[in-house]
């Protein structure tokens, strides 16, 4: 049995523990079931409860949700539609954004993968200095598609850059 200031009191039978436990208007929880003799702890389990919950949420509020964002092109797709579309994937990744780019085929381009393999290779060449692949390009049914993971830096690693200097 452990006390409530986390002192070690040895080995006292249950009705004895919960009646020091109640003496204090304290809780008996029981820490380690498993070990022989199992391990008792006196505590304000309420208090308990709550701090755990507040570690949870202060852990969380550290963490950053990394979403993935698809981007869909077509094989006939003009000049300035891929321009426009390449600039939303770089925001993407400047964001920390993971991007899934996207190739559709429908009816008779699905003869012609090749088209999409050069659209997902030239997306992959202007982005390579923001973003590394994740995944290759792959040809499922019709659509063939790639992960673009953005690479250490974006906006907030610029941001905290130009505060340092």
């Amino acid at each position: 049995m452990i006390d409530e200031n986390r002192q070690q009191i040895g080995i006292v039978p249950i009705e004895k523990a919960l009646t020091i436990a109640r003496e204090k208007k304290l809780d008996l929880v029981e820490i380690a079931p498993q070990a022989n003799p199992p391990v008792c702890r006196i505590m304000n389990y309420q208090k308990y409860l709550y701090e755990m919950i507040k570690k949870e949420k202060e852990g969380r509020k550290h963490q950053r949700n990394i979403v993935v964002k698809e981007i869909k092109f077509r094989p006939k797709i003009s000049s300035h539609d891929f321009q426009f579309k390449l600039r939303h994937i770089i925001n993407f990744l400047e964001d920390g954004n993971k991007v899934k780019v996207s190739v559709f085929f429908r009816g008779r381009e699905k003869t012609r993968p090749e088209i999409g393999k050069q659209i997902i290779d030239r997306v992959i060449e202007e982005t390579k200095d923001l973003a590394s692949v994740e995944v290759p390009p792959k040809l499922e049914s019709s659509y063939l598609y790639t992960m673009l993971m953005p690479k250490k830096g974006g906006r907030d690693a610029k941001a905290q850059d130009s505060q340092r200097s």
